[in-house]
């Protein structure tokens, strides 16, 4: 090989100083192309998250209404009427701009354009760095530990509402960092326009829409001219004059509704979200009663130990300077700024645990935390290489050891690929998979699916198979591989069903550890065959085994499939079973005698919880097997079978049967009282009117000294059953009620049926726990079909307890009853009474000590009145009538009271005065 010609070797040796120095100037932009370029091949691996639908959804309701093609998305029954549309709508735009019609083209779409908005907050991530620390290599280190933790990494793609936050959250950091560093007018707007989209997309972006004013403000108090101070508020008004236009204008619903708007967001982080069960720390933990450290131990076991260790230092550092110097931290914008970012990181979490706010799914309400964190970082290593001397080993060895940390982090997501989501650090145990599982909730987006259904396309190439699966993830894949792996909900007979049970300690179908499992990083999924002929042999043994067993006894049910019981184990049979045939599953419905028998995890607003399965075939047999958990044995529990395949929409059984696990149960109970018999252990509510044909057979159980209603009718029809019913429990005492629910008096507890029961065999049946206060009255009906006033009389426990304290002291009037005035309450008491002293309704009224008190619609009469049925507040009870009324919270001058008979005048009155 020749060599070069010697005029070109120095101009080479001048052109190498100006590429480097292209190379390190532009070195952040670089690395976000790289990455860019690894995300745009990575995106086709990565599934549909939970919210993408709806968030999807929420945008399309908001253009529909800004084209005036629809006006719901303003008006009160619109539940995702206040969220944000600054990032969803642009989307959707361009997803009809291209003309995109199948899911999963639409999908890679979502997954493209997220991921892209992610490598751009990355990029300000690194400016911010840059200015902040005034190093490249410590900028890069920042950008790196944006880009680099696993978990924000994967959901980079397919989360649409957390991570653009977090991406917005970056960008409006750097911007805010830019407008004091510029001072404008032009950069404190374009600040406002960053934090009105970042408040549109989440409530919690009014820490960025305080803290500029906040800034400003001390500015203005360290200004020494007139001038500067006048400059200062003229850019304090420019940024929240921007940012609460933009603010409105982002959101439609403000257009219409600008007053009830900033109340209707600021409620977002407490109400308006769902209750979920969290798996954490080996508890199930409903996600409205989360401990304090919640947040904080799953940002420690999901954080990598690297950026981990060096965020720390970096607060450290951050908090020593400014409680050193606080007069030159707050006059200096760098150090100013370092101290804002460890605020931008602390605050969040505490406010969340001061509104008490709804969270679920470890800490992604809170992931926009983990940019000021991730620069505290870079400052940490910042300051430790500062310390150290600028030649020498000791620098080079530090710089190091964090490229080796990051390099084997990089490596380790290369292995979880897709799933990184799931990354959790040494902190936690990770012996096993299914160790894991048992402390912390995972999989949360049930991704694993969408491996195995790839797991399946590569075991079995060129077969079509049907797949029970998660229809999220079935629906990502391309046109192709869904043809050849049709889900069951749309097909008959599945030979596959891919599970992922939320709660490992659950009892799952018999042998679930006997089927072939796929680990993908810490989550699984059970691959199961639900043909003999995909099955391990063993599996099939066991099957046969379980049939064998199960019908030595005779059936508790009857129906297209046989329902044996053998304790805790529920076996369907079919012995001719037709070949082909639907999407066949079976579920039991289990009612507890007390929502307190569930875990935690488990109870809902209802009071029952289901289990479900599939049917396995083996040859011409069908069965399926369903072990209930050792909490479900005493109570009731509705039988039933789908057919998805076979017959309408899901929710229509092909038939439910109510079972009682300890007899006599409550389908006997029933029958018993429509024939007549009765018994002690389910008394029938009095009605105060008589009933019509439509209403419903409503009881109260009282075992065990708890309340229950059943609401019960024979021939149900399908209107019947899908009308809602009302209930409203008036207490004895007013102050048993939550503080909103005080000024109507009563607790609203209406609902469908389905949220207490069934409808098991053409009958409809609702199970409703009662609160465990003393109850006046009830008052329950079902639209304008029937209604009741029901008076249950008060329980003779409460009764008694309540005359045992009144017998140490004297009455405040003795009178045909006696009238004890003790505290916020009114007793009256006969020692011996009949139940014709009690059939007269009690006039009671009370004068405040001042009119205001009073109701406006009772100022004019200058009284509240209080008129009731005796047994609307008290009973018999050993020969004696007793009832307690709750007096209202103001103070009393005067109360009258008495018994009256409407057209023939006051049985005898009585008048107490306050002191008496």
């Amino acid at each position: 090989m020749y060599p070069p010609p010697r005029h070109i070797v120095p101009q080479l040796a001048g052109k190498i100083p100006a590429a480097l120095n292209f190379l390190i100037t532009r070195s952040g932009l670089i690395l976000c192309a790289l990455f860019l370029l690894a995300g745009l091949i990575l995106a086709g691996d990565y599934g549909a998250d939970i919210d993408g639908p709806r968030q999807r959804d929420i945008a399309a309701a908001n253009l529909d209404y800004i084209l005036g093609q629809a006006d719901g998305v303003v008006t009160e029954q619109y539940r995702d009427r206040v969220y944000g549309i600054a990032f969803e709508l642009p989307l959707l735009l361009a997803e009809r701009a291209l003309g995109l019609a199948d899911y999963y083209d639409v999908h890679r779409l979502r997954l493209t354009f997220t991921h892209l908005f992610f490598i751009v907050g990355g990029f300000f991530c690194y400016r911010l760095a840059y200015h902040l620390f005034g190093s490249r290599l410590i900028a890069l280190a920042a950008l790196l530990f944006y880009l680099l933790h696993p978990r924000i990494y994967a959901q980079s793609f397919f989360n649409s509402k957390d991570l653009p936050f977090l991406t917005l959250f970056s960008i409006a950091l750097y911007l805010l960092e830019r407008a004091w560093r510029r001072d404008t007018l032009g950069a404190f707007a374009l600040l406002g326009l960053a934090v009105a989209a970042l408040v549109n997309l989440r409530i919690m972006g009014l820490l960025l829409l305080a803290a500029p004013l906040a800034l400003r403000g001390l500015d203005w108090f360290l200004a020494g001219d007139g001038a500067s101070r006048k400059h200062i508020l003229g850019t304090a008004g420019v940024f929240a004059l921007t940012a609460g236009l933009s603010v409105y204008a982002l959101s439609p619903y403000a257009w219409t509704n600008p007053l009830d708007y900033p109340a209707a967001l600021l409620s977002l982080p407490v109400k308006d979200l769902d209750v979920f069960a969290q798996l954490f720390r080996g508890e199930w933990i409903l996600s409205s009663a989360l401990p304090p450290h919640y947040n904080a131990v799953w940002f420690g076991i999901t954080t990598p130990p690297p950026i981990l260790l060096l965020g720390l230092v970096g607060m450290a550092a951050a908090a020593a300077g400014g409680i050193r110097r606080p007069g030159a931290a707050w006059g200096n914008t760098r150090r100013r700024f370092q101290l804002l970012l460890a605020a931008a990181f602390l605050l969040p979490p505490l406010a969340a645990i001061l509104l008490n706010s709804i969270q679920y799914d470890n800490w992604r309400h809170l992931y926009f935390s983990y940019v000021p964190f991730g620069l505290l970082a870079a400052g940490g290593l910042h300051w430790l290489t500062a310390a150290l001397p600028r030649q020498g080993r000791w620098r080079a060895g530090l710089y190091g050891l964090a490229g080796l940390g990051l390099g084997l982090l990089l490596l380790q997501m290369a292995q979880l690929h897709p799933l990184q989501y799931d990354y959790f650090n040494f902190l936690v145990d990770r012996t096993t998979p299914e160790r894991l599982r048992t402390q912390y909730s995972m999989d949360y987006y049930r991704m694993a699916h969408r491996e195995g259904l790839r797991y399946l396309r590569e075991r079995y190439p060129g077969e079509t198979l049907i797949v029970r699966a998660d229809l999220r993830q079935y629906n990502t894949l391309a046109p192709a591989a869904r043809r050849r792996l049709p889900p069951a909900t749309v097909s008959r007979g599945a030979d596959y069903d891919l599970i992922y049970p939320p709660d490992p300690r659950q009892p799952d179908l018999a042998f679930n550890s006997e089927y072939q499992r796929r680990i993908y990083n810490n989550t699984m999924v059970a691959v199961r065959p639900l043909d003999a002929a995909r099955m391990m042999p063993a599996v099939v043994a066991a099957y046969e085994e379980l049939y064998r067993q199960a019908v030595v006894g005779e059936p508790i049910l009857r129906a297209d499939y046989n329902v044996y019981r053998h304790g805790r184990r529920l076996t369907f049979v079919q012995e001719n079973c037709p070949p082909g045939g639907g999407d066949v599953w079976f579920g039991v419905r289990f009612f507890p005698h007390y929502p307190e028998t569930l875990p935690a995890h488990k109870w809902n607003s209802g009071s029952y919880v289901t289990f479900q399965t599939n049917r396995v075939r083996l040859g011409t047999l069908c069965l399926a097997v369903l072990q209930l958990p050792e909490y479900a044995q005493q109570g009731d529990i509705i039988l039933m079978q789908r057919d998805l395949g076979r017959y309408g929409p899901a929710g229509l059984p092909v038939w439910a049967e109510l079972y009682g696990l300890a007899q006599p149960g409550l389908g006997e109970l029933i029958a018993e009282y429509r024939q007549g018999k009765g018994t002690a252990d389910l008394p029938l509510i009095p009605n105060s009117v008589a009933r019509p044909a439509a209403a419903f057979d409503v009881f109260i159980d009282r075992a065990d000294g708890r309340n229950r209603l059943i609401y019960a009718k024979g021939d149900c029809t399908a209107a019947e059953y899908e009308t809602p019913i009302t209930l409203h429990i008036t207490p004895v005492d007013l102050a048993d009620l939550p503080d909103y629910r005080r000024g109507s008096g009563f607790d609203n507890r209406d609902f469908p049926l389905d949220w207490y029961g069934g409808r098991p065999g053409g009958d409809c049946l609702a199970i409703v726990p009662l609160p465990d206060y003393p109850i006046a009255a009830l008052h329950t009906g079902q639209d304008n079909r029937w209604a009741v006033n029901l008076y249950p009389l008060a329980a003779p426990d409460y009764l008694r307890a309540t005359y045992a304290a009144l017998t140490d002291g004297q009455p405040d009037l003795r009178g045909v009853f006696d009238l004890y005035w003790r505290d916020k309450r009114l007793v009256y008491l006969r020692e011996s009474c009949a139940a014709g002293d009690t059939a007269a309704n009690f006039f009671l009224h009370i004068l405040p000590a001042e009119v205001a008190d009073l109701p406006a619609e009772r100022r004019d009469a200058g009284f509240a009145n209080q008129d009731f049925a005796f047994a609307r507040y008290g009973g018999h009870s050993d020969g004696k009538c007793l009832a307690v009324v709750a007096l209202p919270d103001y103070p009393i001058k005067e109360i009258r009271t008495g018994q009256h008979i409407p057209g023939k005048g006051e049985l005898w009155a009585a008048e107490l005065a306050a002191g008496r």
